[in-house]
Protein backbone atom coordinates (compact mmCIF):
# COMPACT_ATOMS: atom_id res chain seq x y z
CA UNK A 1 0.00 0.00 0.00
CA UNK A 2 1.58 3.56 -0.98
CA UNK A 3 1.80 5.89 1.40
CA UNK A 4 1.92 9.50 0.97
CA UNK A 5 3.93 12.37 3.40
CA UNK A 6 3.32 15.75 3.83
CA UNK A 7 4.59 17.16 0.37
CA UNK A 8 3.19 15.15 -2.12
CA UNK A 9 2.08 16.59 -5.61
CA UNK A 10 -1.33 17.05 -6.70
CA UNK A 11 -0.27 15.23 -9.81
CA UNK A 12 0.70 12.34 -7.48
CA UNK A 13 -2.84 11.70 -5.83
CA UNK A 14 -4.96 8.91 -7.42
CA UNK A 15 -9.19 10.30 -6.88
CA UNK A 16 -12.04 8.42 -7.89
CA UNK A 17 -13.51 8.30 -11.26
CA UNK A 18 -17.16 10.27 -11.06
CA UNK A 19 -19.32 7.80 -12.00
CA UNK A 20 -22.22 10.79 -13.12
CA UNK A 21 -19.69 12.06 -15.65
CA UNK A 22 -20.25 15.77 -13.81
CA UNK A 23 -17.86 18.12 -12.25
CA UNK A 24 -17.29 17.09 -8.51
CA UNK A 25 -19.05 19.22 -5.96
CA UNK A 26 -17.71 22.14 -4.30
CA UNK A 27 -18.99 24.36 -1.14
CA UNK A 28 -17.71 27.37 -3.35
CA UNK A 29 -20.76 29.43 -4.08
CA UNK A 30 -20.74 32.04 -6.84
CA UNK A 31 -21.54 35.60 -5.63
CA UNK A 32 -23.30 36.69 -8.39
CA UNK A 33 -22.15 40.24 -7.77
CA UNK A 34 -23.99 41.34 -11.67
CA UNK A 35 -27.20 39.98 -10.60
CA UNK A 36 -30.09 42.25 -10.84
CA UNK A 37 -32.62 43.38 -8.35
CA UNK A 38 -36.31 42.07 -8.79
CA UNK A 39 -39.21 42.53 -6.82
CA UNK A 40 -41.33 39.13 -5.90
CA UNK A 41 -45.12 39.59 -7.53
CA UNK A 42 -46.45 36.06 -7.16
CA UNK A 43 -46.20 32.75 -6.29
CA UNK A 44 -47.46 29.70 -8.16
CA UNK A 45 -46.03 26.15 -7.96
CA UNK A 46 -42.27 26.68 -7.67
CA UNK A 47 -42.51 29.30 -10.39
CA UNK A 48 -41.79 33.20 -9.17
CA UNK A 49 -43.20 35.95 -11.01
CA UNK A 50 -40.88 38.98 -10.16
CA UNK A 51 -40.47 42.64 -11.26
CA UNK A 52 -37.41 43.48 -12.93
CA UNK A 53 -36.82 46.93 -14.07
CA UNK A 54 -40.35 47.04 -14.63
CA UNK A 55 -40.71 44.06 -16.46
CA UNK A 56 -42.41 40.91 -15.12
CA UNK A 57 -39.49 37.80 -14.97
CA UNK A 58 -40.43 34.62 -14.53
CA UNK A 59 -37.88 32.51 -12.18
CA UNK A 60 -37.09 29.69 -10.22
CA UNK A 61 -35.23 29.31 -6.91
CA UNK A 62 -31.89 28.31 -7.16
CA UNK A 63 -30.39 25.09 -5.33
CA UNK A 64 -27.79 26.65 -3.38
CA UNK A 65 -31.04 28.59 -1.46
CA UNK A 66 -32.00 25.22 0.23
CA UNK A 67 -35.07 25.13 1.70
CA UNK A 68 -34.96 29.03 2.03
CA UNK A 69 -37.98 29.87 -0.05
CA UNK A 70 -39.21 33.65 -1.72
CA UNK A 71 -42.21 34.73 -0.73
CA UNK A 72 -44.13 37.72 -2.34
CA UNK A 73 -42.81 41.11 -1.45
CA UNK A 74 -39.25 39.34 -1.54
CA UNK A 75 -36.23 41.61 -2.80
CA UNK A 76 -33.95 39.16 -4.65
CA UNK A 77 -31.50 39.06 -6.90
CA UNK A 78 -31.35 37.34 -10.34
CA UNK A 79 -29.51 35.90 -13.06
CA UNK A 80 -29.87 34.27 -16.13
CA UNK A 81 -32.40 35.16 -19.22
CA UNK A 82 -34.00 38.55 -17.58
CA UNK A 83 -35.63 39.25 -20.94
CA UNK A 84 -39.34 38.37 -19.68
CA UNK A 85 -39.99 36.33 -23.14
CA UNK A 86 -42.86 33.46 -23.02
CA UNK A 87 -40.72 30.56 -21.96
CA UNK A 88 -37.82 31.78 -20.27
CA UNK A 89 -36.35 31.82 -16.90
CA UNK A 90 -34.69 33.26 -14.77
CA UNK A 91 -32.73 32.08 -11.21
CA UNK A 92 -33.31 33.56 -7.94
CA UNK A 93 -30.16 33.58 -6.38
CA UNK A 94 -30.55 35.71 -3.35
CA UNK A 95 -32.58 36.87 -0.98
CA UNK A 96 -32.24 40.33 0.79
CA UNK A 97 -32.84 40.93 4.29
CA UNK A 98 -36.48 40.80 5.23
CA UNK A 99 -37.51 44.34 6.78
CA UNK A 100 -40.62 42.91 8.27
CA UNK A 101 -42.41 39.57 7.80
CA UNK A 102 -46.64 38.64 8.17
CA UNK A 103 -46.37 35.10 9.11
CA UNK A 104 -49.26 32.51 10.42
CA UNK A 105 -50.05 29.00 10.84
CA UNK A 106 -52.88 27.05 9.98
CA UNK A 107 -53.92 26.41 14.12
CA UNK A 108 -52.29 26.98 17.64
CA UNK A 109 -51.01 23.19 17.56
CA UNK A 110 -49.31 23.65 13.69
CA UNK A 111 -45.46 23.88 14.38
CA UNK A 112 -45.34 25.00 10.63
CA UNK A 113 -45.33 28.52 9.81
CA UNK A 114 -46.06 29.61 6.43
CA UNK A 115 -44.80 33.46 5.73
CA UNK A 116 -47.57 35.65 3.97
CA UNK A 117 -46.04 38.32 2.69
CA UNK A 118 -42.38 40.18 3.08
CA UNK A 119 -41.66 43.81 3.48
CA UNK A 120 -44.95 45.09 3.44
CA UNK A 121 -45.42 48.49 5.87
CA UNK A 122 -48.74 47.79 6.82
CA UNK A 123 -51.41 45.39 7.39
CA UNK A 124 -55.04 45.81 6.32
CA UNK A 125 -57.70 43.97 8.07
CA UNK A 126 -60.73 43.78 6.24
CA UNK A 127 -63.85 42.82 8.02
CA UNK A 128 -67.71 43.12 7.42
CA UNK A 129 -69.57 44.94 10.28
CA UNK A 130 -72.59 41.90 8.43
CA UNK A 131 -73.11 39.46 6.18
CA UNK A 132 -70.35 37.82 7.27
CA UNK A 133 -70.43 38.82 10.89
CA UNK A 134 -67.62 40.49 12.34
CA UNK A 135 -65.10 38.28 13.75
CA UNK A 136 -62.98 40.13 16.76
CA UNK A 137 -61.19 37.20 17.66
CA UNK A 138 -59.79 36.51 14.00
CA UNK A 139 -59.40 40.70 14.18
CA UNK A 140 -57.19 40.19 17.47
CA UNK A 141 -55.04 37.40 15.89
CA UNK A 142 -54.25 39.67 12.58
CA UNK A 143 -53.27 42.74 14.90
CA UNK A 144 -50.60 40.08 17.27
CA UNK A 145 -49.56 38.91 13.87
CA UNK A 146 -48.90 42.12 12.97
CA UNK A 147 -47.26 43.57 15.92
CA UNK A 148 -45.10 40.75 15.61
CA UNK A 149 -43.73 40.85 12.71
CA UNK A 150 -43.14 44.58 12.22
CA UNK A 151 -46.38 45.72 10.42
CA UNK A 152 -48.78 48.38 11.26
CA UNK A 153 -52.03 47.90 11.45
CA UNK A 154 -55.18 49.67 9.54
CA UNK A 155 -58.72 48.13 10.16
CA UNK A 156 -61.32 48.69 7.02
CA UNK A 157 -64.74 47.99 7.86
CA UNK A 158 -67.39 47.45 5.04
CA UNK A 159 -71.31 47.17 4.51
CA UNK A 160 -71.87 49.81 6.71
CA UNK A 161 -75.32 50.22 5.17
CA UNK A 162 -76.31 46.83 6.84
CA UNK A 163 -74.50 47.92 10.87
CA UNK A 164 -73.09 50.47 12.69
CA UNK A 165 -69.18 50.09 13.56
CA UNK A 166 -69.61 51.85 17.06
CA UNK A 167 -69.62 48.48 18.81
CA UNK A 168 -66.64 47.15 17.03
CA UNK A 169 -64.82 50.27 17.11
CA UNK A 170 -65.45 50.39 20.99
CA UNK A 171 -63.56 47.42 21.28
CA UNK A 172 -60.29 48.62 19.40
CA UNK A 173 -60.33 52.38 20.22
CA UNK A 174 -57.97 52.15 23.12
CA UNK A 175 -54.92 50.58 20.57
CA UNK A 176 -55.45 54.03 18.57
CA UNK A 177 -55.47 51.89 15.10
CA UNK A 178 -56.30 53.74 12.12
CA UNK A 179 -59.47 52.75 10.46
CA UNK A 180 -61.93 52.98 7.72
CA UNK A 181 -65.50 52.67 7.42
CA UNK A 182 -67.22 51.76 3.81
CA UNK A 183 -70.57 50.81 2.90
CA UNK A 184 -71.32 48.60 -0.24
CA UNK A 185 -72.74 51.43 -2.39
CA UNK A 186 -69.19 52.94 -1.41
CA UNK A 187 -67.40 50.12 -2.92
CA UNK A 188 -69.09 50.29 -6.07
CA UNK A 189 -68.78 53.60 -6.99
CA UNK A 190 -65.04 53.95 -5.81
CA UNK A 191 -65.93 56.19 -2.95
CA UNK A 192 -64.40 53.73 -0.98
CA UNK A 193 -61.45 53.28 -2.89
CA UNK A 194 -60.42 57.10 -2.44
CA UNK A 195 -60.81 56.86 1.36
CA UNK A 196 -58.56 53.83 1.40
CA UNK A 197 -55.94 54.83 -0.78
CA UNK A 198 -55.30 57.96 1.70
CA UNK A 199 -53.40 55.20 4.08
CA UNK A 200 -52.03 53.61 1.17
CA UNK A 201 -50.18 56.21 -0.70
CA UNK A 202 -46.07 55.50 -0.88
CA UNK A 203 -46.73 52.15 1.37
CA UNK A 204 -46.89 48.39 0.78
CA UNK A 205 -50.28 46.70 1.89
CA UNK A 206 -50.89 43.62 2.72
CA UNK A 207 -54.86 42.85 3.01
CA UNK A 208 -56.40 39.92 4.49
CA UNK A 209 -59.59 39.30 6.21
CA UNK A 210 -61.95 36.54 5.97
CA UNK A 211 -63.86 35.32 3.18
CA UNK A 212 -67.15 37.39 1.58
CA UNK A 213 -66.14 41.00 3.50
CA UNK A 214 -65.54 42.56 0.08
CA UNK A 215 -61.41 42.46 0.39
CA UNK A 216 -60.65 41.11 -3.57
CA UNK A 217 -63.40 44.20 -4.07
CA UNK A 218 -61.98 46.45 -2.85
CA UNK A 219 -58.30 45.83 -4.39
CA UNK A 220 -60.03 45.61 -7.19
CA UNK A 221 -60.98 49.55 -7.14
CA UNK A 222 -58.07 50.09 -5.71
CA UNK A 223 -55.98 48.85 -8.67
CA UNK A 224 -58.59 48.85 -11.64
CA UNK A 225 -56.59 48.64 -14.48
CA UNK A 226 -55.54 45.19 -13.02
CA UNK A 227 -58.54 43.09 -11.66
CA UNK A 228 -57.58 40.41 -9.90
CA UNK A 229 -60.66 37.82 -9.45
CA UNK A 230 -64.62 37.57 -9.78
CA UNK A 231 -66.27 38.59 -6.35
CA UNK A 232 -68.18 35.69 -4.64
CA UNK A 233 -70.50 35.60 -2.33
CA UNK A 234 -71.49 34.69 1.08
CA UNK A 235 -73.47 30.82 1.69
CA UNK A 236 -76.68 31.59 2.90
CA UNK A 237 -76.25 28.47 5.32
CA UNK A 238 -72.76 28.48 6.97
CA UNK A 239 -72.87 32.41 6.60
CA UNK A 240 -69.61 32.58 5.46
CA UNK A 241 -67.59 33.66 2.38
CA UNK A 242 -66.09 31.76 -0.81
CA UNK A 243 -62.80 32.00 -1.57
CA UNK A 244 -62.03 34.26 -5.05
CA UNK A 245 -58.22 34.64 -4.23
CA UNK A 246 -55.91 31.44 -4.19
CA UNK A 247 -52.75 33.11 -4.33
CA UNK A 248 -50.97 36.27 -2.63
CA UNK A 249 -50.49 38.97 -5.37
CA UNK A 250 -48.41 42.37 -5.17
CA UNK A 251 -49.83 44.91 -7.53
CA UNK A 252 -48.97 48.28 -8.01
CA UNK A 253 -51.49 50.50 -6.79
CA UNK A 254 -52.99 53.83 -8.84
CA UNK A 255 -51.62 56.39 -7.35
CA UNK A 256 -48.82 59.41 -8.34
CA UNK A 257 -47.67 58.61 -4.55
CA UNK A 258 -47.04 54.77 -5.52
CA UNK A 259 -47.47 51.95 -3.28
CA UNK A 260 -48.19 48.47 -3.42
CA UNK A 261 -51.40 46.17 -2.67
CA UNK A 262 -50.68 42.64 -1.95
CA UNK A 263 -54.13 40.67 -2.12
CA UNK A 264 -54.45 37.66 0.10
CA UNK A 265 -56.33 34.31 0.17
CA UNK A 266 -59.46 34.98 2.40
CA UNK A 267 -58.60 33.22 5.44
CA UNK A 268 -60.98 31.17 7.95
CA UNK A 269 -58.35 30.48 10.65
CA UNK A 270 -54.86 32.89 11.77
CA UNK A 271 -52.72 30.33 13.55
CA UNK A 272 -50.15 32.03 15.70
CA UNK A 273 -48.23 28.85 17.07
CA UNK A 274 -45.35 30.79 16.01
CA UNK A 275 -45.81 33.89 18.20
CA UNK A 276 -43.97 34.75 21.03
CA UNK A 277 -46.41 36.58 23.53
CA UNK A 278 -42.84 38.34 25.00
CA UNK A 279 -42.87 40.58 21.88
CA UNK A 280 -46.02 41.83 21.64
CA UNK A 281 -45.66 44.35 24.21
CA UNK A 282 -43.33 45.83 22.08
CA UNK A 283 -46.28 47.52 20.48
CA UNK A 284 -47.57 48.95 23.69
CA UNK A 285 -44.68 51.58 23.88
CA UNK A 286 -46.93 53.51 26.81
CA UNK A 287 -47.11 50.01 28.71
CA UNK A 288 -43.41 48.49 27.70
CA UNK A 289 -41.96 50.89 30.34
CA UNK A 290 -44.50 49.34 33.37
CA UNK A 291 -42.54 45.69 32.87
CA UNK A 292 -39.48 46.25 34.16
CA UNK A 293 -40.73 45.34 37.33
CA UNK A 294 -42.35 41.91 35.87
CA UNK A 295 -41.04 38.85 37.27
CA UNK A 296 -38.70 36.72 35.04
CA UNK A 297 -41.00 34.81 31.96
CA UNK A 298 -43.99 37.54 33.36
CA UNK A 299 -47.24 36.26 30.95
CA UNK A 300 -48.53 40.06 31.67
CA UNK A 301 -52.03 38.50 32.91
CA UNK A 302 -50.69 37.03 36.10
CA UNK A 303 -51.40 38.26 39.79
CA UNK A 304 -47.49 39.54 40.13
CA UNK A 305 -47.46 41.55 37.02
CA UNK A 306 -46.57 45.16 37.49
CA UNK A 307 -48.20 46.29 34.75
CA UNK A 308 -51.42 46.83 37.30
CA UNK A 309 -49.95 48.71 40.01
CA UNK A 310 -47.77 51.03 36.47
CA UNK A 311 -51.69 51.56 35.63
CA UNK A 312 -53.13 52.21 38.82
CA UNK A 313 -50.31 54.69 39.20
CA UNK A 314 -51.65 56.64 36.47
CA UNK A 315 -49.11 55.73 33.85
CA UNK A 316 -51.52 54.83 31.61
CA UNK A 317 -54.88 54.37 30.47
CA UNK A 318 -56.47 51.02 31.57
CA UNK A 319 -58.37 50.51 28.32
CA UNK A 320 -54.98 49.67 26.99
CA UNK A 321 -53.99 47.36 29.42
CA UNK A 322 -57.02 45.83 28.90
CA UNK A 323 -56.52 45.47 24.82
CA UNK A 324 -53.00 44.36 25.75
CA UNK A 325 -54.23 41.23 28.26
CA UNK A 326 -57.38 40.47 25.34
CA UNK A 327 -54.70 40.34 22.58
CA UNK A 328 -52.03 37.76 24.75
CA UNK A 329 -54.90 35.63 25.64
CA UNK A 330 -56.61 35.38 21.72
CA UNK A 331 -54.65 32.10 21.35
CA UNK A 332 -56.54 30.54 24.38
CA UNK A 333 -59.60 30.95 22.37
CA UNK A 334 -61.43 30.39 19.62
CA UNK A 335 -61.26 32.44 16.62
CA UNK A 336 -65.00 32.73 16.04
CA UNK A 337 -65.68 33.24 19.83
Amino acid sequence: MRRYGKHTDEDDIRSRPNRKGNRPRTHIRPKHEDAAEGLVLTVDRGRLTCLVDDRPVVAMKARELGRKAAVVGDRVALVGDLSGRKDTLARIVRIEERTSVLRRTADDDDPYERVVVANADQLAIVTALADPEPRPRLIDRCLVAAFDGGLTPLLVMTKSDLAPPDELLGLYGALDIPYVVTSREELENGDAADRVREHLDGKVTAFVGHSGVGKTTLVNALVPEDRRRTTGHVNAVTGRGRHTTTSALALPLSSDAGGWVVDTPGVRSFGLAHIDPSRVIHAFPDLEPGTAGCPRACSHDEPDCALDAYVAEGHADPARLYSLRRLLSTRERKEGD
